[in-house]
């Protein structure tokens, strides 16, 4: 069957939307439920920022949950176990309904303290975060946790994530969602997808995700079948694609890969991720957060290339709509990104920050 259990949350499809930091805000969300995500994970936000928010205009879409949402996870990073309980606690009470713990994140932070994927390098410290969120958020919320395979490929980083996974699934951790890079490789290089096939087998009984390298539809059904993994969490590639998740769930079954949308789809697309962002996000701030992504929606554009610079020079509402109006005004057949990653991310936009 094509369901996945993290907990008592039995989920109808097992490709996911995962968390990415700058892109996974609630507008980013709520459209892939519509289109069919069944969950959702908040991007990646850091223990201390949440225990010192407070219920402001610009921020308070942080800890915000509609009753549409449901499932949906917050992950969080941070350096001090304590605070990691706390700011834990704060994000159960807001309503989200998996806490995921984020040991994945490649990026070093100026303060020197440890977080993200480098807490691989010190058991003693992420097993000690792993207990003290665990005891901390309700039992019946699950709490998961995101790993990359190892801070490097020393055979010692390979044993410390070993001893880490086996603590989380002895904690009672209802999943694992594990990429195949290691947190040194950042995002270059290929994915290790043979390495979630040995953690597979060697944790046979505990909910595991996968995640790096997955693009396109095809990329997740073919990590599923080829590792054994439960489900997948998609991250890079469902920036600007949110027909991942039907285009997904039609190959699970056994149909053929959907066409590709077409150009008013696009702009049906286009404008609800605009409409939602505007209910959130302050004045100054929607239009730039929704441009980013138009970078990535304009590759399933018949002309990617001109769009994708139309929509470069946006910077209000008026160059917005006359984007739309000169390239969306009239249908025509879409077509699938050409790239699998479907833009050269650093080039265009910068480095995408993500937790995957």
């Amino acid at each position: 069957m094509n369901t996945l259990q993290i907990g008592h949350l039995r989920l109808d499809l097992p490709v996911v939307q995962a968390a990415l930091s700058g892109y996974s805000d609630w507008p980013m969300r709520a459209l892939a439920r519509e289109m069919g995500a069944p969950y959702t994970i908040a991007e990646v936000a850091i223990d201390s920022f949440i225990n010192k928010l407070r219920n402001r205009s610009r921020t308070r879409h942080h800890l915000l949950v509609h009753p549409q949402d449901h499932p949906v996870a917050a992950q969080l990073t941070g350096s001090d176990a304590e605070q990691f309980a706390e700011a834990a606690t704060c994000m159960a009470d807001a309503g989200f309904d998996v806490i995921d713990i984020n040991f994945g994140c490649p990026a070093k932070r100026a303060s020197g303290k440890c977080r993200g994927g480098y807490h691989l390098g010190d058991p003693a410290t992420a097993i000690q975060i792993l207990e003290r969120v665990r005891k901390a958020v309700p039992d019946e919320k699950p709490v998961t946790v995101k790993m990359r395979r190892g801070v490097d490929d020393t055979d010692a980083s390979r044993q410390r994530f070993f001893e880490i996974l086996g603590a989380a699934e002895s904690l009672g951790l209802s999943a694992a969602t594990i990429h195949g890079r290691t947190v040194e490789q950042k995002y270059v290089g290929a994915s290790r997808w043979e390495f979630l096939r040995e953690v597979r087998d060697r944790f046979p009984r505990m909910t595991l995700l996968g995640s790096g390298d997955l693009f396109t539809a095809e990329d997740c059904v073919r990590m599923i079948r080829t590792t054994g993994v439960d489900g997948v969490t998609a991250a890079r590639g469902a920036i600007g694609n949110p027909w991942i998740f039907a285009h997904a769930r039609a190959l699970l079954d056994g149909d053929v890969l959907p066409a590709p949308p077409c150009v008013h789809e696009q702009r049906r697309v286009l404008q609800r991720h605009l409409e939602l962002a505007q209910q959130v996000l302050p004045a100054d701030q929607y239009l730039r957060q929704v441009r980013k992504f138009c970078l990535f929606y304009a590759a399933w554009h018949p002309q990617d290339n001109a769009v994708r610079d139309d929509f470069l020079k946006v910077r209000t509402e008026a160059d917005w709509e006359r984007v739309l109006q000169r390239w969306y005004d009239e249908d025509r057949c879409g077509r699938f990104p050409e790239h699998p990653g479907h833009l050269n991310q650093r080039s265009m936009i910068g480095s995408v920050s993500t937790s995957d």
